[in-house]
């Protein structure tokens, strides 16, 4: 026989003694509850028909009680997860946006860098045919690097670019000078005279600042999203602590006990109830805010100066007019290498016999605009970044924000305007304690949840943490400085041991020459008119022709 079947059989009188004066026996019945009870799929089992003696109860009032301690224990154990799934629920906008909008950016720029090589490739192939085919890995490993620099790979920009362009300078050199032979020393002191002679004009100059910039805000970006939605998705999963539970039983699942299942808490009640059970999520808001803020910026970097889609889109043109520039420039190129170089070996003379295919066209052909890739993914990085910024902008204080968001809740509580007629942890009347403030520290004098505030949550701070070190990356990179590798040269005011910062430690500004990157079809004019005129000089038409076939691809 269930303990509470003989509690319930007393003599009528006795029973009626035992009501406070005034009380209507039909209140007695636990008919209510049962039913509300058996529709959180419960066993009826465990509930009695009418109110029992309650000193068996541990959490909610000891008086007459329609709880048993089964029901005591399995509502407790409901509270909890009601309280997990309410967290969880509440913080699915913030969760969803990093989410969302990192798939969306990420497909954007992987996209784009594909695009780039192909507009790349499709130019050199259509103008200089097999000759670019048979020897494109130069320009393939350009894009391998900026690619692998995107997905976080340990790449230097600043060093691949300047790589790139010595690669590129080296066999244009051996091009120009077919009658005479070069050692691996002899180019290797060819590349020492690049950022001297500039052969290739003020093009790698430009490009290098246009392109770390713009991969550095882009990847740091993208990194930001990928730790906003790590930290969102930890912090939403909640372990509530002993003395949480037992609030939350008291405020959600207490009034069953008390005959009262259709009176739901008062809305200052549960807001004191969930500030002690989220006090150490609260105090990540200072943080995630900061790291909101930084975002933000980096965004308007995205939108302006540091756009990565201006300045892939026209790469190849750039690249082009490069060559072109050297092409110009070849004779006192080659004077002041002999000037400072030695006077080389004299080659073969089947290597200075050769001369450019006959059929190789001397005229530069760009493709017309509607010949390039469509914008990557559907979109362009304009409407990307308006989306997002309008995202995040909502999801500040979020996390200070979960107690008023779920106590909003009219499943959960009451409402503010039905103050007396709801759950105040003892009975049906108004909540009269005052609404503690957001944090830790701040609940040490909470009237609901006996919260240890000298033990913050770790599994928080973690979260802290990762959000702060982020935030110092997005700082840097609204300054143009990728923190692995801060930028040395003569284009920045920025230095850095490439290890990292500590807090406080790395520089707050970070000044790039703000030289633009032109816009597409002047640069496509200007180059299109360039080769025009190179079109009269068989030797000059055909360097870009012959530099690409040769068979020195790599030093």
């Amino acid at each position: 026989m269930p303990s509470w079947i003989g509690a319930v059989i007393l003599p009528l009188s006795g029973l009626l003694l035992s009501l406070p004066a005034g009380a209507d026996v039909k209140a007695r019945s636990c008919g209510e509850v049962r039913q509300a009870y058996g529709a959180k799929g419960f066993s009826l089992a465990d509930i009695p028909y009418q109110e029992i003696a309650g000193e068996h109860l541990r959490i909610c009032p000891q008086e007459y009680t329609c709880c048993t301690t089964e029901m005591e224990d399995k509502l407790s154990q409901q509270s909890k997860l009601e309280f997990e799934n309410l967290v969880e629920e509440t913080s699915h906008f913030v969760r969803t946006t990093f989410v969302s909008r990192h798939k969306k950016f990420d497909e954007f720029f992987r996209e784009l860098l594909e695009n780039a090589e192909k507009s790349l490739n499709d130019m050199f192939v259509r103008t200089y045919g097999m000759l670019y085919m048979q020897n494109s890995e130069v320009f393939q490993d350009l894009f391998t690097e900026l690619k692998r620099y995107y997905t976080g790979g340990n790449v230097n920009l600043e060093e691949m670019l300047n790589d790139f362009w010595a690669r590129l300078l080296e066999r244009m050199f051996q091009l120009i000078n077919p009658q005479y032979h070069f050692s691996e020393d002899y180019l290797e002191c060819v590349s020492k005279y690049t950022d001297q002679l500039k052969p290739f004009g003020d093009v790698p100059r430009k490009l290098k600042i246009q392109v770390t910039r713009a991969f550095i805000a882009a990847r740091t970006f993208v990194q930001g999203l990928t730790v906003g939605r790590e930290v969102a998705n930890r912090v939403s999963k909640v372990s509530p602590t002993p003395g949480c539970i037992r609030a939350l039983m008291k405020m959600l699942y207490c009034p069953y006990c008390r005959g009262l299942p259709t009176v739901r808490p008062c809305n200052n009640y549960c807001l004191n109830v969930m500030k002690g059970c989220l006090a150490n999520q609260a105090d990540l808001d200072t943080e995630w805010n900061l790291f909101i803020d930084a975002m933000l910026l980096v965004a308007e970097r995205l939108e302006g100066p540091f756009n990565i889609e201006s300045v892939m889109d026209p790469i190849d043109v750039k690249i082009s007019e490069a060559i072109m520039n050297m092409q110009e420039n070849s004779m006192q190129v080659s004077a002041k290498v002999f000037q400072g170089c030695g006077q080389p070996k004299p080659a073969p003379a089947l290597r200075s016999a050769r001369s450019a295919p006959e059929n190789f066209n001397t005229r530069f052909r760009p493709y017309n605009p509607e010949e390039r890739p469509t914008t990557a993914a559907g979109t362009s990085l304009d409407r990307l970044v308006t989306d997002i910024k309008e995202k995040l902008k909502l999801s500040k204080k979020v996390w200070s924000a979960l107690p008023y968001t779920i106590c909003k809740d009219e499943s959960v509580t009451a409402g503010t305007s039905n103050e007396e007629e709801c759950w105040n942890g003892h009975s049906k009347a108004r909540y009269l304690p005052e609404i503690m403030n957001d944090g830790l520290t701040n609940q040490i004098n909470n009237p609901e949840v006996d919260v240890d505030i000298t033990r913050p949550d770790t599994f928080i701070r973690q979260q802290i943490m990762a959000l702060r070190v982020m935030t110092n990356k997005l700082k840097n990179a609204y300054n143009g400085n990728d923190v692995n590798f801060q930028d040395t040269s003569d284009e920045s005011s920025g230095s850095g041991s490439g290890s990292g910062c500590m807090d406080d430690v790395c520089p707050t500004e970070f000044e790039f020459v703000t030289t633009e990157a032109p816009a597409v079809d002047p640069d496509r004019r200007e180059v299109d008119s360039s080769a025009s005129q190179l079109g009269h000089s068989l030797l000059s038409g055909s360097l870009v022709c012959v530099v690409l076939a040769l068979p020195r691809l790599c030093r």
